[in-house]
């Protein structure tokens, strides 16, 4: 499971995706939540399949990777999947199990809360999985700089923000690892009841916190080795700048928020008894 947790990681490529400049690629990421949320009838989420999926062939990220990125996540899904399909009250009833009673409105609304998440994750890991932690850095400062007027820190909220992100691959692996190395002296995390597990997951806990704090003590030490000081007076080697690319994928994602408005506002009396 450790190793399907792809979350912060980058792979390098020279595909439209991978050059569109980080600003934009947020701005478009942001857009995307923005139409899963707007889309209200099954239809509406065509559009967003497909744009989706077209992004992942332009950026040329395996199909696989969509099933490491929602796999961590698999639980929550089919738990408010269940939550759905046993307490969303309707007339439809399909069968009932003692007090439970499960309906053909609440298996809509689990299908519908079901694909937004997955389309959710898939659609952020995008942006993760074609930029990489340096330029997402530029790109959130740049977009947060209006609040330097204010004294607002923006430059150290975009360094943790992309410290955090970076090192949630690295701190995977060395779970592994631990896991690894306490399996080898005979530890048993698979076996028992929820309490016997969530005590064997102490001696993994203790030395994953340590070599945290050790990684973090080694990168402030190596920061402030190369005389670190902050955002203050700080240039970068290569500057951000939009591009024709950047403004063609911004067309595209409003004009696909445009169809889904568009799908939304279109009567399907045969969808009125779901809703």
């Amino acid at each position: 499971m450790l190793k399907d947790i792809t979350i912060g990681q980058y792979f390098p490529g020279h595909s439209v995706v991978h050059r569109m400049d980080p600003r934009m690629k947020l701005i478009l990421t942001i857009f995307y939540i923005v139409i899963l949320f707007v889309v209200s009838n099954p239809f509406g989420f065509i559009p967003s399949v497909l744009f989706l999926a077209g992004a992942y062939m332009v950026a040329k990220i395996p199909v696989k990777m969509i099933a490491r990125s929602i796999k961590p996540i698999l639980p929550i899904i089919l738990f408010t999947s269940i939550l759905n399909l046993f307490f969303i009250n309707g007339d439809s009833v399909i069968f009932t199990l003692g007090p439970l009673h499960m309906t053909w409105q609440g298996v809509y609304t689990a299908f519908r809360m079901a694909l937004r998440l997955v389309l959710l994750i898939a659609g952020t890991s995008l942006m993760t999985y074609t930029t990489s932690p340096i330029s997402l850095t530029d790109a959130i400062e740049q977009l947060l700089g209006p609040l330097k007027l204010v004294h607002f820190p923006v430059h150290e909220l975009a360094m943790m923000m992309s410290i955090a992100l970076r090192f949630i691959p690295t701190l995977v692996e060395e779970t592994d690892k631990i896991m690894s190395a306490q399996k080898a002296r005979g530890a048993d995390m698979e076996s028992g009841g929820l309490i016997h597990r969530a005590k064997a997951l102490v001696p993994i806990l203790i030395p994953l916190f340590l070599s945290a704090c050790r990684r973090a003590e080694d990168l402030a030490l190596a920061m402030e080795c190369r005389c670190y000081r902050g955002g203050e007076g700080r240039t970068r080697m290569k500057q951000l700048h939009y591009s024709q690319l950047d403004f063609m994928g911004l067309l595209i994602t409003v004009i696909l928020l445009a169809v889904v408005i568009v799908l939304n506002l279109i009567p399907m009396p045969f969808l009125n008894w779901l809703m």
